[in-house]
C-alpha cells in the first residue's frame, strides 16, 4: 500500500532489516527498490559500539545489502554531533567502545581522563569500576552527562544482556543526575539524521519493528511513522495501543512505490 509519496526514509535495522544474524528477505528488496528509485534514505540505530564502516560490513555479511558508510547515522554519531555542536572542542570522557570513541576524536574533542566537561556514556562491554567512578565523579563536579541511547537490555543468542541504558541507571544513581539521552526514542537523533538527509520533517518516514524506539521517536519529532512487523511490535501489542503508526505492514513487501 501507499498513502504518501516520501523524499526520504529513516531505516532502523535490527528487527527491520535483520534479526540478529539472520535477514529478513523482503526488506533487502525494499532497500533495493530505493536504490533504484534514487530515493535518499539512512539506517538509523541506536547501537553506538559500531562504526560506519562497521554497520556497513555486518549488513552484507547478514542481509547482503550493499551500503555506503554515509548510510549509516548511528547515537554515538549523533551524541558526537549534540556535542560538538553544543561543546566544541570540550574535554570529553567516553564510556563506551573504540567506535564511539574513535567518532569522539574525529570530531575535535579532546579525549581526556582529567578536567573533564562532558561524559559522553554509551554502551561499553569492558567497561570497570574505576571507568564509572571516574564518569560519576566527573558528572557529580558539573561535567555534562550525555547518554547515547536508553536500551536497557539487548538481544543476543543468549537472551537478553544489559545494554547502554544498564550503565546509565548506574551513573544516574551515583550522580542523582539525569543524562541527556540522544537516541531513539529522544529527539537528538532525529536532529542530526534530518540535517544529513537534507530533507524536512514532512518528507520523511521512520521505519522500523519497534513501537517504543523506532515509532515513538518518529511520533516524538513530529514525522510519519512506518511499522513494519517483524520485529519486537506484534499486533497483539497494538491493541493496546491507542496513537497508532500512519502505516503499519507485515513486512516492507507490502510498501507500493508509485
Amino acid at each position: 500500500m501507499t498513502i504518501k509519496t516520501y523524499k526520504g526514509f529513516f531505516i532502523d535495522l535490527d528487527g527491520t532489516v535483520y534479526a540478529g544474524t539472520n535477514p529478513i528477505p523482503t526488506a533487502k528488496k525494499f532497500i533495493s527498490e530505493l536504490d533504484a528509485r534514487g530515493i535518499p534514505y539512512l539506517y538509523v540505530t541506536n547501537n553506538a559500539t559500531k562504526s560506519q564502516e562497521d554497520v556497513v560490513a555486518h549488513l552484507k555479511a547478514v542481509s547482503g545489502i550493499d551500503a555506503a558508510p554515509e548510510h549509516v547515522y548511528t547515537s554515538g554519531m549523533a551524541a558526537v554531533d549534540f556535542t560538538k555542536k553544543n561543546y566544541p572542542g570540550a574535554r570529553t570522557f567516553v564510556v563506551g567502545e573504540p567506535a564511539l570513541q574513535r567518532q569522539v576524536e574525529a570530531a575535535g574533542l579532546l579525549l581526556v581522563e582529567k578536567d573533564i566537561e562532558v561524559v559522553i556514556q554509551g554502551m561499553d562491554r569492558f567497561v570497570t569500576y574505576d571507568k564509572l567512578a571516574t564518569a560519576s565523579t566527573a558528572i557529580r563536579n558539573g561535567a555534562a552527562f550525555i547518554a547515547t541511547n536508553p536500551d536497557v537490555n539487548l538481544p543476543t543468542e543468549n537472551g537478553m544482556m544489559p545494554g547502554a541504558g544498564s550503565l546509565t541507571a548506574f551513573l544516574k544513581i551515583s550522580t542523582q543526575r539525569e543524562p541527556l539521552i540522544i537516541g531513539k526514542p529522544f529527539g537528538y537523533i532525529m536532529d542530526g539524521a534530518l540535517e544529513r538527509i537534507g530533507l524536512t520533517k514532512e518528507e520523511v518516514v521512520m521505519v522500523g519493528d519497534n513501537y517504543n524506539t523506532d515509532i515513538l521517536a518518529g511520533m516524538n519529532y513530529g514525522v510519519d511513522t512506518l511499522l513494519a512487523l517483524t520485529g519486537v511490535t506484534t499486533v497483539e501489542d497494538l491493541e493496546e495501543i491507542t496513537n497508532k503508526p500512519t502505516h503499519i505492514l507485515n513486512d516492507l513487501s507490502e510498501w507500493r512505490f508509485e
